[in-house]
């Protein structure tokens, strides 16, 4: 059975995350103690069921501290198990508490939401490193359905690497493992031809290769990158998440990137993302 344990701070999307798995095919259990995960594990094997994905975080009978100790066991059986963790800024998660009217579940003893955010941090510290860590700050609902479909269909047993650019404007992404920051290189966005383009159009390519060090600078992190990657990979790491970051997101991290997955698309499976290219996209409708 191939098994998805979903979990991650509340208001983050899990139960977006959830129902696309369940859309997908999966059998699907919310909010389920951790340490009931082995014997539903046993029972849903019984029952030959070949996808599940349960939905494990603070709401569970307080017993998600024990989750990286369930999952070292499961996979220590033979379990073909994997974890998406789902992350967002404060800012963005006390934005969808206010618009929802939700309680946080930790809400009690006078508590202010922000306070009750940080708490389920700490709670969730070490849930946070075991599986594919997810930034939905600035995702969309259906975003964040095509980024989880797009990790269930990938071969569990190979290194999954995630290139991201995005711009420093709106933020650093949470989930990014690496992060490289293409900001001191010359900038397209003054050259009033090139302003309205991004970094996948060819006259921004030609820029950035015949009158800066893009190429040079892509070139140094792909050396970087073929060099530690495989260490992740022997120890048993199933995804990386490398961000790239210009100032707006457009051009310089989108050539980057670009650059890096074709380069790396031969060794690894590669999701190439461009966090910030659909609202610049927007700004020019």
């Amino acid at each position: 059975m191939q098994l998805t344990l979903i979990s991650g701070l509340s208001g983050s999307g899990k139960s977006v995350a959830l129902k696309a798995l369940e859309d997908a095919g999966f059998f699907c259990i919310d909010n389920l103690p951790a340490d009931l995960i082995p014997e539903m594990v046993r029972f849903l094997d019984s029952r030959l069921e070949p996808r599940a994905a349960i939905s494990v975080d603070v709401r569970s009978a307080g017993t998600v501290g024990a989750l990286p100790r369930i999952v070292a066991a499961e996979k220590a059986r033979g379990t073909d198990l994997q974890l998406l963790f789902l992350d967002s800024s404060n800012e963005s998660l006390v934005k969808r508490f206010s618009e929802t009217r939700r309680l946080h579940p930790l809400m009690r003893g006078g508590r202010t939401l922000p306070e009750c955010i940080e708490d389920e941090r700490r709670q969730l510290e070490g849930v946070a490193e075991l599986g594919h860590h997810i930034d939905t700050s600035q995702l969309t609902p259906n975003a964040l359905r095509s980024r989880v479909k797009d990790l269930i269909v990938l071969e569990r047993e190979r290194l999954t690497l995630v290139l991201e650019s995005f711009g420093f404007k709106q933020g650093v992404p949470l989930e990014a493992d690496f992060l490289f920051d293409a900001r001191f290189l010359p900038n397209p966005f003054y050259d009033p031809g090139l302003k309205a383009q991004t970094g996948k159009d060819k006259d921004v390519v030609a820029f950035l290769e015949g009158e800066t060090e893009a190429a040079l600078f892509a070139e140094e992190i792909l050396r970087f990158l073929q060099r530690w990657l495989p260490k992740f990979a022997l120890e048993h790491r199933t995804s990386i998440t490398v961000a790239v970051g210009c100032t707006g997101g457009q051009h310089r991290s989108v050539y980057i990137v670009d650059r890096l997955a074709e380069r790396l698309a031969a060794d690894y499976q590669v999701l190439a993302r461009h966090r910030d290219l659909a609202q610049h996209r927007a700004d020019l409708a």
